[in-house]
């Protein structure tokens, strides 16, 4: 983790922020001068008071400098509330990008719930850093200063004093915060376990309350969400340890200087003025370094969040692209695996896989579980990179090729299609962004959907809920369908797109499917016979290897 009190990556990766960084530097400095000239002021006022006179100057000055520091008070909290909410949303747009950049396995890799709890709850907490931590570390540097600056010309040997005990407060400071800083570590890693395990219960709810195990993984919630209790509050012990210590140096410093100028001033040789601005004036040299000490504490989650957040936003580097860099490839062309093999970190998904797959052949993919039947619609999709070898479409590698553009050539039916809470229209219209509603009738009656739709209350205008919530799994594959109908792509890539249906609507899907295919090429991962009877090859994923097989024995093909 990033120990800098200032990451300087953050001057890189969101420019917007500068301005007001810089903004806040120079309030800091302001500040700085306002507290030299309010202490002047005060200690003038007083010594003529004591003295049975006003010094009306002196009080214009001193009431004047309070205005200022009040208008300088809102003023940076205006500018840190805005650099703050400027951060967060460059780099939520930055942690969805990488997302986009990266693909589905970079974020099952990273842990969807790390991610969710990152952008949400972990870069609320630069709130604190912004708004409360940096502009008082900005004041920690410019305040002792012109302090030091201040007292030196009235007492050269009070200003020695401070000189040499200002530095106890940031080291004891940095001694706790390295303590702080492993305790804030802790506590990030467990609260990222429980927002992953909380959204990965969720998501699997019905099947937990199907088997009876409900009850048993709240208690796991239960007990992670009392590691991430017990660790919160080993922080805040260390947190108030560290004020403790850190008030106790700095009044033990200001005595230092009260002390001798209290003697000195009734022995004579010291001035009332002189004497009343050193008093004034010392307290605030440490006030800026303990507040900072302080809300450093309230700002190490925002911190632990920051680093984590711009090292995993990082754009990675691009690898090298040979002749051709960013080529479109033909979907209408011929697809071919040259000795593809794809290995994770654990295991080998396909192992020196030669295939080709002419133009308008309907291709199915047979296999058991995790065979590698999914890998390679991955690797179509560019979701995957090969290992070794490599995949061309219309002689195009698809490591040199534009992604995006390929992409647009691709109609995908995953085995759960995701649906968003919007509306049917809108869900369907992910197939062909901008089409009109009146342009989406022959997707949804070609999809089998209409009927789907005449039931619904508000027809495509309907809003569904999170995941498609309100439609059947029949229905929702219908949905994703009409998607694949919109997109009218040359290729169409089917991830048993039956599964999981019942008898009724599984009729209804693969004939929607059946239409969908006809006159585009088509790679389909199936299991049941019906989707394997118009496919022109049968191939069989299995250990990473594929093997071709005849059509006749369908039944036999299916198992």
């Amino acid at each position: 983790m990033n120990r800098r009190p200032f990451d300087p990556r953050l001057l890189r990766r969101v420019p917007a922020a500068r301005r007001d960084l810089a903004v806040l530097a120079l309030l800091g400095v302001l500040a700085a001068g306002l507290v030299v000239a309010q202490a002047t002021t005060l200690a003038a006022l007083l010594a003529t008071g004591f003295e049975g006179r006003v010094d009306r100057p002196a009080l214009a000055g001193f009431v004047a400098t309070v205005a200022a520091r009040a208008l300088l008070i809102w003023a940076q909290g205006t500018v840190s509330a805005r650099v703050a909410a400027t951060v967060k949303a460059t780099l939520r747009t930055e942690l969805l990008g990488a997302v986009g950049r990266h693909g589905p396995g970079w974020v099952a890799g990273q842990r969807a719930g790390q991610l969710a709890t990152l952008t949400g709850r972990g870069l609320d907490a630069l709130d604190a850093y912004f708004t409360g931590y940096l502009p008082q570390l900005v004041l920690s540097v410019t305040v002792p200063l012109a302090v030091l600056a201040r007292i030196f010309l009235a007492d050269w040997s009070s200003a020695l004093i401070i000189a040499v005990t200002l530095p106890l407060i940031p080291i004891f400071g940095a001694l706790l915060g390295w303590q702080a800083q492993a305790a804030t570590e802790r506590q990030w890693r467990r609260l990222s376990r429980l927002g992953g395990h909380f959204l990965d219960m969720v998501a699997g709810l019905p099947t937990l309350r199907a088997f009876g195990r409900a009850r048993a993984q709240t208690e796991v919630v239960r007990r992670m969400a009392d590691g991430h209790r017990v660790a919160t509050m080993k922080t805040l012990r260390i947190a108030f340890l560290s004020a403790l210590v850190l008030e106790l140096v700095a009044t033990l410093s200001v005595a230092l200087v009260a002390v001798p100028v209290g003697v000195r001033l009734l022995g004579g040789g010291l001035a009332l003025q002189t004497a009343l601005l050193v008093l004034l004036l010392t307290p605030e040299a440490y006030l800026p370094l303990r507040a900072a000490g302080a809300r450093f504490h309230a700002s190490m989650e925002g911190l632990a969040a920051l680093d984590e957040a711009l090292t995993l936003s990082a754009r990675a580097p691009e690898p090298p692209r040979r002749e051709g860099a960013a080529a479109v490839p033909d979907g209408r062309g011929e697809i071919r695996f040259e000795s593809v093999t794809v290995e994770y970190e654990r295991t080998t998904a396909l192992r020196d896989v030669s295939l080709t797959i002419r133009p308008g052949e309907r291709i199915a993919v047979i296999g058991p579980s995790g065979a590698g039947k999914s890998t390679l619609l991955g690797l179509l999709l560019g979701f995957v990179t090969p290992t070794v070898g490599r995949v061309t479409v219309g002689g195009v590698d698809l490591a040199d090729a534009d992604l995006d553009a390929w992409r647009r050539q691709l109609a995908w039916v995953p085995q759960r299609a995701h649906l968003f809470a919007a509306s049917v229209a809108d869900n369907i219209r992910l197939g062909a962004p901008g089409t009109p509603d009146a342009a989406l009738a022959p997707a949804v009656r070609d999809a089998a959907l209409d009927e789907v739709v005449a039931g619904l209350p508000d027809g495509l205008a309907t809003v569904l809920g999170e995941r498609g919530h309100g439609l059947s799994s029949g229905q929702r594959q219908r949905v994703a369908l009409a998607r694949a109908f919109l997109r009218d792509a040359p290729v169409v890539l089917l991830d048993e797109p039956t599964a999981r249906l019942d008898t009724a609507s599984e009729t209804v899907v693969l004939a929607a499917t059946r239409r969908l295919v006809t006159g585009r090429t088509a790679l389909l991962v199936a299991h049941r016979p019906a989707l394997l009877a118009d496919a022109d090859r049968i191939l069989r994923v299995e250990h990473g290897r594929v093997t071709e097989l005849t059509p006749a024995p369908v039944g036999e093909a299916a198992r």
